[in-house]
């Protein structure tokens, strides 16, 4: 099948929304949903498949790795996506946005290493991800959803937060050693 689009997600350098190509009968539709040939220069020997169910007013994150890319792909419902930048020597450093992923349209949202990433999941909805590196809690970092240094531009106020990410830390607060940097990355 050709490639699908990869128009970029938001003005975040690497992040990247990938329009699946749709086929269509009177059965219903279908769609390829990965090829690791889409994102080359990845190390895909590692691939390890999650699902993500969440309920009304959640929000889980901001969560960022030093070395796995997240892909992510709504299968029920809508989430609002907040991204940042946290590659420090990254173009668009500290660029914070929000968009929406729904399961209708199907897009898939290529987030990679550095990139600080969360969900708010206003009505409820299922996400299912691929990530380049099996779980092992080593490339697991957090820094806190509404730090204003980050402005990331939530439209919620008091989402339903995890233990872990309700305490997580302000920017200022995380070691250089936790930082992600660009050309360290891969």
């Amino acid at each position: 099948m050709d490639a699908p689009s990869r128009a970029p997600a938001t003005g975040i350098v690497g992040a990247a929304i990938r329009e699946p190509r749709w086929f269509e009968d009177a059965r219903g539709r279908f769609a390829e949903t990965w090829r690791s040939e889409w994102w080359p220069g990845f190390d895909m020997s590692q691939l390890q498949g999650n699902r993500s169910d969440s309920r009304p007013g959640v929000l889980r994150g901001l969560h960022y790795h030093l070395l796995q890319f997240d892909y992510w792909q709504v299968v029920q419902g809508e989430i609002e996506v907040g991204l940042v930048d946290l590659r420090t020597d990254s173009d668009t450093f500290l660029r914070a946005e929000v968009l929406r992923l729904n399961a209708q349209e199907g897009w898939g949202l290529f987030i990679p290493p550095g990139v600080a990433h969360g969900f708010h999941s206003p009505r409820g909805a299922i996400l299912t991800y691929l990530v380049n590196r099996y779980y092992t809690g080593t490339d697991e970092f957090s820094v806190l959803w509404n730090d204003p240094k980050l402005a990331v531009p939530w439209t919620c106020t008091d989402p339903i937060l995890s233990e872990r990410d309700s305490q997580a830390p302000r920017w200022q607060d995380i070691p250089d050693s936790d930082r992600p940097m660009a050309k360290a990355i891969r």
